[in-house]
Protein backbone atom coordinates (compact mmCIF):
# COMPACT_ATOMS: atom_id res chain seq x y z
CA UNK A 1 0.00 0.00 0.00
CA UNK A 2 1.11 3.79 -0.70
CA UNK A 3 2.47 5.49 1.79
CA UNK A 4 0.73 9.45 1.47
CA UNK A 5 1.13 12.91 2.87
CA UNK A 6 -1.71 14.80 2.41
CA UNK A 7 -2.08 18.54 2.26
CA UNK A 8 -5.93 19.71 2.31
CA UNK A 9 -6.25 23.19 0.76
CA UNK A 10 -8.92 25.59 2.23
CA UNK A 11 -9.40 27.70 -0.28
CA UNK A 12 -10.44 31.09 1.33
CA UNK A 13 -14.16 31.26 1.49
CA UNK A 14 -16.22 34.31 -0.15
CA UNK A 15 -19.08 36.50 -0.16
CA UNK A 16 -22.51 36.03 0.77
CA UNK A 17 -24.27 37.31 -1.18
CA UNK A 18 -26.75 39.19 1.02
CA UNK A 19 -23.74 40.15 3.43
CA UNK A 20 -20.31 39.61 3.70
CA UNK A 21 -19.22 37.22 5.96
CA UNK A 22 -15.44 36.16 6.56
CA UNK A 23 -14.72 32.77 6.33
CA UNK A 24 -17.79 31.43 5.56
CA UNK A 25 -17.36 27.95 5.34
CA UNK A 26 -20.45 27.64 3.18
CA UNK A 27 -19.18 30.23 0.54
CA UNK A 28 -16.07 29.01 -1.36
CA UNK A 29 -14.88 30.27 -4.73
CA UNK A 30 -13.68 27.08 -5.88
CA UNK A 31 -12.52 23.85 -5.00
CA UNK A 32 -13.46 23.48 -1.53
CA UNK A 33 -11.44 21.62 0.76
CA UNK A 34 -9.43 20.43 -1.93
CA UNK A 35 -6.92 17.32 -0.72
CA UNK A 36 -3.42 18.04 -2.15
CA UNK A 37 -1.68 14.56 -1.51
CA UNK A 38 2.02 12.89 -2.00
CA UNK A 39 2.09 9.03 -2.54
CA UNK A 40 4.95 6.92 -3.05
CA UNK A 41 4.60 4.85 -6.30
CA UNK A 42 4.19 4.59 -9.65
CA UNK A 43 1.72 6.91 -11.38
CA UNK A 44 1.03 4.04 -13.95
CA UNK A 45 0.44 1.75 -10.92
CA UNK A 46 -2.34 3.94 -9.06
CA UNK A 47 -5.13 3.79 -9.47
CA UNK A 48 -7.33 7.14 -10.74
CA UNK A 49 -10.09 9.06 -12.55
CA UNK A 50 -7.28 11.05 -15.08
CA UNK A 51 -3.47 11.10 -14.87
CA UNK A 52 -1.52 14.46 -16.42
CA UNK A 53 1.31 13.82 -17.93
CA UNK A 54 3.66 16.70 -20.48
CA UNK A 55 5.21 16.44 -23.61
CA UNK A 56 7.33 18.81 -25.21
CA UNK A 57 7.10 20.30 -28.53
CA UNK A 58 8.84 18.52 -31.50
CA UNK A 59 9.72 15.47 -29.51
CA UNK A 60 8.87 12.26 -30.70
CA UNK A 61 9.96 10.43 -27.54
CA UNK A 62 8.65 10.08 -24.61
CA UNK A 63 10.18 10.18 -21.30
CA UNK A 64 9.26 9.62 -17.49
CA UNK A 65 5.81 8.99 -16.27
CA UNK A 66 4.53 9.58 -19.90
CA UNK A 67 6.89 6.79 -21.23
CA UNK A 68 6.31 4.34 -18.97
CA UNK A 69 1.95 5.04 -19.13
CA UNK A 70 2.40 4.69 -22.97
CA UNK A 71 4.22 1.46 -22.57
CA UNK A 72 1.41 0.37 -19.93
CA UNK A 73 -1.17 1.36 -22.29
CA UNK A 74 -0.17 -0.14 -25.44
CA UNK A 75 0.95 2.66 -26.88
CA UNK A 76 -2.15 4.89 -27.09
CA UNK A 77 -0.32 8.85 -25.91
CA UNK A 78 3.02 7.95 -28.79
CA UNK A 79 -0.05 7.00 -31.28
CA UNK A 80 -2.09 10.48 -30.60
CA UNK A 81 1.96 12.43 -31.84
CA UNK A 82 2.71 10.41 -34.46
CA UNK A 83 -0.73 11.09 -36.09
CA UNK A 84 -0.01 14.85 -34.95
CA UNK A 85 -3.57 15.13 -32.76
CA UNK A 86 -0.70 16.29 -30.16
CA UNK A 87 2.24 18.16 -30.78
CA UNK A 88 3.31 19.62 -27.56
CA UNK A 89 2.27 23.17 -28.14
CA UNK A 90 2.38 25.53 -25.07
CA UNK A 91 -1.12 24.74 -22.90
CA UNK A 92 -2.59 22.18 -25.48
CA UNK A 93 -4.43 19.66 -23.80
CA UNK A 94 -5.67 16.32 -24.91
CA UNK A 95 -7.51 13.88 -23.38
CA UNK A 96 -6.94 9.82 -24.02
CA UNK A 97 -9.89 6.65 -22.90
CA UNK A 98 -7.87 3.69 -22.03
CA UNK A 99 -9.28 0.35 -22.02
CA UNK A 100 -10.60 -2.17 -19.10
CA UNK A 101 -8.85 -3.07 -16.26
CA UNK A 102 -5.90 -0.33 -16.43
CA UNK A 103 -6.25 1.67 -13.22
CA UNK A 104 -5.67 5.02 -15.15
CA UNK A 105 -9.05 5.43 -16.43
CA UNK A 106 -7.71 8.73 -18.59
CA UNK A 107 -4.50 10.13 -19.72
CA UNK A 108 -4.29 13.97 -19.65
CA UNK A 109 -1.60 14.74 -21.81
CA UNK A 110 -0.44 18.73 -21.56
CA UNK A 111 2.10 20.97 -23.85
CA UNK A 112 4.82 22.14 -22.54
CA UNK A 113 6.22 23.90 -25.50
CA UNK A 114 9.38 23.51 -26.79
CA UNK A 115 12.32 22.57 -24.28
CA UNK A 116 14.89 25.01 -24.66
CA UNK A 117 11.56 27.91 -23.72
CA UNK A 118 10.51 26.10 -20.96
CA UNK A 119 10.48 27.79 -17.91
CA UNK A 120 8.36 27.35 -14.44
CA UNK A 121 5.42 29.90 -15.37
CA UNK A 122 4.92 27.41 -18.78
CA UNK A 123 4.96 24.60 -16.27
CA UNK A 124 1.78 25.91 -13.83
CA UNK A 125 0.26 27.11 -16.87
CA UNK A 126 0.01 24.40 -18.13
CA UNK A 127 -1.38 22.38 -15.47
CA UNK A 128 -3.51 24.90 -14.63
CA UNK A 129 -4.87 23.96 -18.28
CA UNK A 130 -5.07 20.53 -17.06
CA UNK A 131 -7.07 20.54 -13.97
CA UNK A 132 -9.52 23.25 -15.88
CA UNK A 133 -9.78 20.37 -18.54
CA UNK A 134 -10.38 17.94 -15.93
CA UNK A 135 -12.79 19.89 -14.19
CA UNK A 136 -14.65 20.16 -17.21
CA UNK A 137 -15.26 16.90 -17.38
CA UNK A 138 -16.57 16.55 -13.68
CA UNK A 139 -13.79 14.46 -12.52
CA UNK A 140 -13.25 14.53 -9.11
CA UNK A 141 -9.58 13.32 -8.69
CA UNK A 142 -6.31 13.46 -10.48
CA UNK A 143 -2.40 12.26 -10.43
CA UNK A 144 0.61 13.10 -11.72
CA UNK A 145 3.96 12.43 -11.40
CA UNK A 146 7.03 14.61 -12.07
CA UNK A 147 9.79 13.44 -14.15
CA UNK A 148 11.84 16.35 -16.24
CA UNK A 149 14.64 14.95 -18.47
CA UNK A 150 17.74 17.84 -18.89
CA UNK A 151 15.70 20.43 -17.00
CA UNK A 152 17.77 22.51 -14.55
CA UNK A 153 15.41 23.59 -12.20
CA UNK A 154 15.33 21.55 -8.18
CA UNK A 155 12.46 19.10 -7.32
CA UNK A 156 11.28 21.40 -4.89
CA UNK A 157 10.81 24.32 -7.35
CA UNK A 158 8.92 21.92 -10.44
CA UNK A 159 6.77 20.39 -7.55
CA UNK A 160 5.77 23.85 -6.17
CA UNK A 161 5.05 25.28 -9.69
CA UNK A 162 2.75 22.57 -10.52
CA UNK A 163 1.14 22.50 -7.05
CA UNK A 164 0.20 26.80 -7.89
CA UNK A 165 -0.54 25.88 -11.38
CA UNK A 166 -3.31 23.44 -10.44
CA UNK A 167 -4.42 25.49 -7.57
CA UNK A 168 -4.30 28.64 -9.02
CA UNK A 169 -6.02 27.41 -11.95
CA UNK A 170 -9.14 26.27 -10.56
CA UNK A 171 -9.83 29.52 -8.98
CA UNK A 172 -13.61 30.77 -9.42
CA UNK A 173 -15.12 33.92 -7.73
CA UNK A 174 -18.82 33.06 -8.18
CA UNK A 175 -20.55 34.10 -4.54
CA UNK A 176 -22.82 36.82 -5.85
CA UNK A 177 -23.81 34.70 -9.37
CA UNK A 178 -27.58 33.26 -8.49
CA UNK A 179 -28.78 33.55 -12.06
CA UNK A 180 -27.33 30.75 -15.20
CA UNK A 181 -24.54 29.83 -12.76
CA UNK A 182 -22.24 27.21 -14.52
CA UNK A 183 -21.93 24.00 -12.91
CA UNK A 184 -20.43 24.42 -9.45
CA UNK A 185 -18.09 21.18 -9.98
CA UNK A 186 -15.62 20.55 -7.46
CA UNK A 187 -12.18 18.48 -7.63
CA UNK A 188 -11.86 16.82 -4.51
CA UNK A 189 -8.25 15.55 -5.20
CA UNK A 190 -4.71 15.91 -6.51
CA UNK A 191 -2.37 13.45 -6.00
CA UNK A 192 1.68 13.75 -6.81
CA UNK A 193 3.29 10.27 -7.28
CA UNK A 194 6.72 9.56 -6.35
CA UNK A 195 8.85 6.62 -5.64
CA UNK A 196 12.12 8.09 -4.32
CA UNK A 197 12.29 8.39 -0.83
CA UNK A 198 14.61 11.49 -0.95
CA UNK A 199 12.51 12.86 -3.59
CA UNK A 200 9.10 12.17 -2.01
CA UNK A 201 10.44 14.17 0.84
CA UNK A 202 11.49 17.78 -1.13
CA UNK A 203 7.99 17.54 -2.92
CA UNK A 204 5.80 16.82 0.16
CA UNK A 205 7.56 19.96 1.68
CA UNK A 206 6.75 21.55 -2.07
CA UNK A 207 3.85 20.68 -2.09
CA UNK A 208 2.99 22.26 1.41
CA UNK A 209 4.29 25.60 0.85
CA UNK A 210 2.79 26.01 -2.94
CA UNK A 211 -0.67 25.08 -0.96
CA UNK A 212 0.08 27.95 1.53
CA UNK A 213 1.16 30.66 -1.03
CA UNK A 214 -1.87 29.60 -3.54
CA UNK A 215 -4.51 29.89 -0.60
CA UNK A 216 -2.98 33.47 -0.09
CA UNK A 217 -3.48 34.86 -3.77
CA UNK A 218 -6.71 33.35 -3.39
CA UNK A 219 -7.79 35.52 -0.41
CA UNK A 220 -5.89 38.63 -1.82
CA UNK A 221 -8.06 37.68 -5.37
CA UNK A 222 -11.64 37.15 -3.44
CA UNK A 223 -11.50 40.58 -1.06
CA UNK A 224 -10.35 42.54 -4.30
CA UNK A 225 -13.28 40.81 -6.24
CA UNK A 226 -15.61 41.57 -3.69
CA UNK A 227 -17.60 44.68 -4.27
CA UNK A 228 -17.07 48.24 -2.25
CA UNK A 229 -20.39 47.99 -0.58
CA UNK A 230 -19.55 44.60 0.85
CA UNK A 231 -15.81 45.57 1.10
CA UNK A 232 -15.62 48.67 3.31
CA UNK A 233 -13.13 50.30 4.68
CA UNK A 234 -14.20 47.99 7.92
CA UNK A 235 -15.08 45.07 6.16
CA UNK A 236 -10.90 45.10 4.81
CA UNK A 237 -9.68 45.80 8.58
CA UNK A 238 -12.10 42.43 10.00
CA UNK A 239 -10.63 40.02 7.15
CA UNK A 240 -7.07 41.20 8.03
CA UNK A 241 -8.03 40.48 11.72
CA UNK A 242 -9.75 37.06 10.67
CA UNK A 243 -6.08 36.43 8.31
CA UNK A 244 -4.32 36.63 11.62
CA UNK A 245 -6.33 34.18 13.78
CA UNK A 246 -4.65 31.17 15.32
CA UNK A 247 -1.18 32.51 14.02
CA UNK A 248 1.99 34.46 14.99
CA UNK A 249 0.77 37.80 13.98
CA UNK A 250 -0.44 40.58 16.26
CA UNK A 251 -3.20 42.92 14.30
CA UNK A 252 -4.06 46.19 15.26
CA UNK A 253 -6.55 48.83 13.74
CA UNK A 254 -6.68 52.55 14.34
CA UNK A 255 -9.93 54.43 13.92
CA UNK A 256 -10.12 57.89 12.62
CA UNK A 257 -9.71 59.78 16.04
CA UNK A 258 -6.62 57.68 16.98
CA UNK A 259 -5.06 58.64 13.72
CA UNK A 260 -6.40 62.35 14.32
CA UNK A 261 -4.20 62.35 17.77
CA UNK A 262 -0.94 60.99 15.06
CA UNK A 263 -1.64 63.72 13.42
CA UNK A 264 -2.26 61.17 9.47
CA UNK A 265 -3.76 64.29 8.48
CA UNK A 266 -2.95 62.87 4.69
CA UNK A 267 -4.90 59.70 5.11
CA UNK A 268 -8.10 62.07 7.13
CA UNK A 269 -8.07 64.55 4.14
CA UNK A 270 -8.84 61.45 1.96
CA UNK A 271 -11.14 60.08 4.25
CA UNK A 272 -13.26 62.79 5.00
CA UNK A 273 -15.90 62.47 1.77
CA UNK A 274 -16.91 58.96 3.30
CA UNK A 275 -19.17 58.18 5.39
CA UNK A 276 -17.36 54.86 5.90
CA UNK A 277 -14.91 55.12 8.81
CA UNK A 278 -10.96 54.94 7.32
CA UNK A 279 -9.05 52.06 9.36
CA UNK A 280 -5.26 51.71 9.67
CA UNK A 281 -4.68 48.41 9.36
CA UNK A 282 -1.34 46.82 10.46
CA UNK A 283 -0.35 43.41 11.13
CA UNK A 284 3.22 42.81 12.93
CA UNK A 285 4.50 39.07 12.13
CA UNK A 286 7.57 37.79 15.01
CA UNK A 287 9.32 35.03 13.09
CA UNK A 288 12.70 36.32 13.88
CA UNK A 289 15.05 37.04 16.54
CA UNK A 290 13.79 39.88 18.62
CA UNK A 291 17.46 41.82 17.77
CA UNK A 292 16.69 41.24 14.06
CA UNK A 293 15.19 44.08 11.78
CA UNK A 294 11.59 44.41 10.48
CA UNK A 295 10.85 44.44 7.00
CA UNK A 296 7.77 46.80 6.50
CA UNK A 297 5.12 45.82 3.68
CA UNK A 298 2.77 49.02 2.79
CA UNK A 299 -0.51 48.35 0.56
CA UNK A 300 -2.76 50.94 -0.48
CA UNK A 301 -6.34 50.29 0.72
CA UNK A 302 -8.62 52.43 -1.30
CA UNK A 303 -12.16 50.37 -1.37
CA UNK A 304 -13.44 52.59 -3.79
CA UNK A 305 -11.94 55.50 -5.55
CA UNK A 306 -14.35 58.21 -7.34
CA UNK A 307 -11.83 60.34 -7.90
CA UNK A 308 -13.51 62.39 -5.11
CA UNK A 309 -13.97 65.96 -6.10
CA UNK A 310 -11.99 65.32 -8.98
CA UNK A 311 -14.33 62.98 -10.28
CA UNK A 312 -13.44 60.53 -12.92
CA UNK A 313 -15.72 59.22 -16.03
CA UNK A 314 -18.08 56.78 -15.19
CA UNK A 315 -16.62 54.04 -17.89
CA UNK A 316 -14.90 51.38 -15.86
CA UNK A 317 -15.78 53.23 -12.87
CA UNK A 318 -17.09 50.30 -11.26
CA UNK A 319 -13.61 48.63 -11.45
CA UNK A 320 -12.57 51.11 -8.92
CA UNK A 321 -13.11 48.44 -6.18
CA UNK A 322 -10.09 47.09 -7.23
CA UNK A 323 -8.16 50.46 -5.72
CA UNK A 324 -7.49 48.23 -2.24
CA UNK A 325 -5.33 45.53 -4.20
CA UNK A 326 -2.07 46.58 -2.62
CA UNK A 327 -3.26 46.16 0.53
CA UNK A 328 -4.81 43.00 -0.13
CA UNK A 329 -1.55 41.59 -1.35
CA UNK A 330 -0.03 42.58 1.86
CA UNK A 331 -2.66 41.31 3.86
CA UNK A 332 -2.08 37.96 2.37
CA UNK A 333 1.49 37.93 2.12
CA UNK A 334 2.23 38.39 6.02
CA UNK A 335 -0.46 35.78 6.52
CA UNK A 336 1.24 33.42 4.05
CA UNK A 337 5.08 34.85 5.72
CA UNK A 338 3.57 33.62 9.19
CA UNK A 339 2.13 30.39 8.02
CA UNK A 340 5.52 29.26 6.80
CA UNK A 341 7.30 30.06 9.24
CA UNK A 342 9.92 31.99 7.92
CA UNK A 343 12.76 33.63 9.93
CA UNK A 344 11.85 37.01 9.96
CA UNK A 345 10.13 40.25 11.50
CA UNK A 346 7.58 41.46 9.24
CA UNK A 347 5.32 44.22 9.71
CA UNK A 348 2.34 44.73 7.21
CA UNK A 349 0.64 48.09 7.05
CA UNK A 350 -2.50 49.18 5.30
CA UNK A 351 -4.03 52.45 4.85
CA UNK A 352 -8.05 51.86 4.34
CA UNK A 353 -10.59 54.44 3.39
CA UNK A 354 -13.06 55.15 0.25
CA UNK A 355 -12.43 58.44 -1.69
CA UNK A 356 -15.83 59.83 -2.37
CA UNK A 357 -17.20 63.47 -3.22
CA UNK A 358 -18.96 65.13 -0.34
CA UNK A 359 -19.85 68.24 1.41
CA UNK A 360 -16.80 67.43 3.67
CA UNK A 361 -14.65 66.26 1.08
CA UNK A 362 -11.20 67.86 0.49
CA UNK A 363 -10.52 69.66 -2.85
CA UNK A 364 -8.18 70.83 -5.02
CA UNK A 365 -6.23 73.56 -3.52
CA UNK A 366 -6.58 71.85 0.09
CA UNK A 367 -3.06 71.96 2.20
CA UNK A 368 -2.63 68.88 4.51
CA UNK A 369 0.19 68.62 6.80
CA UNK A 370 1.40 64.61 6.60
CA UNK A 371 2.42 62.82 9.51
CA UNK A 372 5.73 63.54 8.50
CA UNK A 373 5.05 67.19 9.19
CA UNK A 374 6.00 67.92 5.62
CA UNK A 375 3.10 69.82 3.73
CA UNK A 376 1.05 68.61 0.55
CA UNK A 377 -0.89 70.86 -1.67
CA UNK A 378 -3.38 68.77 -3.42
CA UNK A 379 -3.38 69.67 -7.32
CA UNK A 380 -6.15 66.89 -7.70
CA UNK A 381 -8.21 64.92 -5.20
CA UNK A 382 -7.70 61.79 -7.96
CA UNK A 383 -4.35 61.43 -6.93
CA UNK A 384 -5.67 60.25 -3.40
CA UNK A 385 -2.78 56.79 -3.15
CA UNK A 386 -0.09 58.65 -2.90
CA UNK A 387 -1.20 61.08 0.20
CA UNK A 388 -2.71 58.12 2.05
CA UNK A 389 0.47 56.24 1.85
CA UNK A 390 2.31 59.22 2.12
CA UNK A 391 1.34 58.27 5.89
CA UNK A 392 1.37 54.86 6.16
CA UNK A 393 5.37 55.00 4.82
CA UNK A 394 6.10 57.38 7.64
CA UNK A 395 4.44 55.08 10.35
CA UNK A 396 6.28 52.30 8.69
CA UNK A 397 9.29 54.10 9.67
CA UNK A 398 8.38 54.13 13.57
CA UNK A 399 9.62 50.15 13.14
CA UNK A 400 12.87 50.98 11.87
CA UNK A 401 12.91 48.68 9.21
CA UNK A 402 15.55 47.06 6.85
CA UNK A 403 13.47 48.22 4.10
CA UNK A 404 10.13 48.83 3.05
CA UNK A 405 8.29 48.04 0.10
CA UNK A 406 4.92 49.30 -1.38
CA UNK A 407 2.52 48.17 -3.80
CA UNK A 408 -0.04 50.26 -4.87
CA UNK A 409 -2.54 50.52 -7.73
CA UNK A 410 -1.29 53.65 -7.92
CA UNK A 411 -1.51 55.32 -11.79
CA UNK A 412 -3.16 55.13 -14.95
CA UNK A 413 0.05 56.18 -15.94
CA UNK A 414 2.24 53.05 -15.53
CA UNK A 415 -0.37 51.16 -17.17
CA UNK A 416 0.28 53.32 -20.04
CA UNK A 417 3.91 52.85 -19.79
CA UNK A 418 3.89 49.25 -19.41
CA UNK A 419 0.94 47.80 -20.11
CA UNK A 420 -1.67 45.04 -18.33
CA UNK A 421 0.91 42.30 -17.41
CA UNK A 422 4.32 44.45 -15.70
CA UNK A 423 4.84 45.81 -12.73
CA UNK A 424 6.42 49.00 -12.47
CA UNK A 425 9.25 49.61 -10.20
CA UNK A 426 11.25 52.07 -8.74
CA UNK A 427 13.06 52.53 -5.63
CA UNK A 428 16.13 54.37 -3.84
CA UNK A 429 17.91 50.98 -3.69
CA UNK A 430 19.78 48.65 -6.20
CA UNK A 431 20.28 45.81 -3.91
CA UNK A 432 16.39 45.62 -2.88
CA UNK A 433 15.34 45.78 -6.87
CA UNK A 434 17.54 42.95 -7.57
CA UNK A 435 16.15 41.37 -5.01
CA UNK A 436 12.57 41.77 -6.28
CA UNK A 437 13.98 41.27 -9.72
CA UNK A 438 15.19 37.99 -8.38
CA UNK A 439 12.07 37.00 -7.03
CA UNK A 440 10.25 37.99 -10.23
CA UNK A 441 11.85 35.17 -12.14
CA UNK A 442 10.83 32.80 -9.69
CA UNK A 443 7.27 33.64 -9.67
CA UNK A 444 6.34 35.01 -12.94
CA UNK A 445 5.23 38.47 -11.93
CA UNK A 446 6.87 40.68 -14.29
CA UNK A 447 8.73 43.81 -12.81
CA UNK A 448 10.65 46.27 -14.98
CA UNK A 449 12.64 49.57 -13.37
CA UNK A 450 11.57 53.04 -14.88
CA UNK A 451 14.10 55.96 -13.74
CA UNK A 452 13.44 57.83 -10.49
CA UNK A 453 16.24 60.76 -11.38
CA UNK A 454 16.09 64.32 -9.74
CA UNK A 455 14.79 66.13 -12.60
CA UNK A 456 10.81 63.96 -11.58
CA UNK A 457 11.24 65.22 -8.02
CA UNK A 458 11.35 68.81 -8.99
CA UNK A 459 7.78 68.46 -10.67
CA UNK A 460 6.37 67.53 -7.79
CA UNK A 461 7.81 70.44 -5.54
CA UNK A 462 4.79 72.88 -4.69
CA UNK A 463 3.93 76.25 -4.84
CA UNK A 464 2.07 76.92 -1.52
CA UNK A 465 3.29 74.19 0.23
CA UNK A 466 6.47 71.37 0.33
CA UNK A 467 4.73 69.39 -2.29
CA UNK A 468 1.60 68.78 -4.52
CA UNK A 469 0.33 65.80 -5.08
CA UNK A 470 0.48 65.25 -8.71
CA UNK A 471 3.43 66.24 -11.52
CA UNK A 472 1.30 66.14 -14.32
CA UNK A 473 0.65 64.02 -17.01
CA UNK A 474 4.43 63.52 -18.32
CA UNK A 475 5.98 60.69 -16.62
CA UNK A 476 2.88 60.45 -14.62
CA UNK A 477 4.13 57.34 -12.72
CA UNK A 478 7.34 57.95 -12.22
CA UNK A 479 6.74 61.75 -10.12
CA UNK A 480 4.11 59.56 -8.42
CA UNK A 481 7.16 57.43 -6.62
CA UNK A 482 9.20 60.63 -6.75
CA UNK A 483 6.48 61.75 -4.43
CA UNK A 484 6.32 58.86 -1.78
CA UNK A 485 10.33 58.62 -1.68
CA UNK A 486 9.69 61.72 0.51
CA UNK A 487 8.72 59.57 2.96
CA UNK A 488 10.92 57.12 3.38
CA UNK A 489 14.10 58.72 4.76
CA UNK A 490 16.92 57.22 4.37
CA UNK A 491 15.56 53.75 4.49
CA UNK A 492 15.68 51.35 1.53
CA UNK A 493 12.81 51.48 -0.56
CA UNK A 494 11.24 49.87 -3.33
CA UNK A 495 8.08 50.90 -4.76
CA UNK A 496 5.79 48.55 -7.17
CA UNK A 497 2.88 50.20 -9.47
CA UNK A 498 1.02 47.04 -9.95
CA UNK A 499 -2.01 49.58 -11.70
CA UNK A 500 -2.20 47.05 -14.88
CA UNK A 501 -1.67 43.57 -13.29
CA UNK A 502 -4.20 43.89 -10.34
CA UNK A 503 -7.19 43.41 -12.92
CA UNK A 504 -7.06 41.22 -16.30
CA UNK A 505 -9.53 41.73 -18.83
CA UNK A 506 -8.50 38.54 -20.15
CA UNK A 507 -7.68 35.07 -18.38
CA UNK A 508 -4.02 33.24 -18.38
CA UNK A 509 -3.69 30.07 -18.00
CA UNK A 510 -3.51 30.20 -14.20
CA UNK A 511 -5.14 33.94 -13.60
CA UNK A 512 -8.57 34.30 -14.35
CA UNK A 513 -10.32 37.36 -15.58
CA UNK A 514 -10.69 39.76 -12.83
CA UNK A 515 -8.34 39.76 -10.02
CA UNK A 516 -5.45 38.46 -10.55
CA UNK A 517 -3.72 38.48 -6.58
CA UNK A 518 -0.49 39.76 -8.23
CA UNK A 519 2.37 40.73 -6.12
CA UNK A 520 1.43 38.03 -2.90
CA UNK A 521 3.71 35.72 -4.71
CA UNK A 522 6.68 37.77 -5.59
CA UNK A 523 6.55 39.23 -1.99
CA UNK A 524 6.54 35.82 -0.45
CA UNK A 525 9.35 34.51 -2.92
CA UNK A 526 11.35 38.12 -1.90
CA UNK A 527 10.93 37.33 1.61
CA UNK A 528 12.16 33.27 1.26
CA UNK A 529 15.13 34.20 -0.98
CA UNK A 530 15.85 36.56 1.94
CA UNK A 531 15.08 34.46 4.97
CA UNK A 532 15.16 30.98 4.13
CA UNK A 533 14.03 28.33 6.41
CA UNK A 534 16.47 27.20 8.54
CA UNK A 535 18.66 30.48 8.68
CA UNK A 536 20.06 31.74 11.44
Amino acid sequence: MDTAAEITYRNPPVADKDRYQPFNPNNRCMEADMKIQVRKGSLAEHETEAAVVTHFEGETGLEGAAALLDERSGGLIGDIIRLGDFTGRTNQISVIYTRDGFPVKRIVIAGLGKRADFTLERLRGSYAKAAQQIRSLNIGEFSSALHFRGIDLPLERMAEGVVEGVLLGLYRFLPFKTVDREPNHEIAGFTLLESDEAAYKAVRAAAKTAGIIAAAVSFARDIVSTPANEMTPTDLANEARESAKGKNIRCTVLDAEQMRKLGMNALLGVARGSHAPPQLITLEYRGGKKSSPVIALVGKGITFDSGGISIKPSEKMDLMKTDMAGGAAVIAAVRAAAELGLPLNLVGIVPATENLPGGNAYKPGDILTSLSGRTIEVVTTDAEGRLILADALTYAGRYKPAAIIDLATLTGACVVALGDHVIGMMGTDDGLKQEIREAADLTGEKVWELPLWEEYHELIKGDAADYKNSGGRAGGAITAAAFLSKFTGDTPWVHLDIAGPAWLTKEKPYIPKGASGVGVRLLVQFLRNRYPIGKK
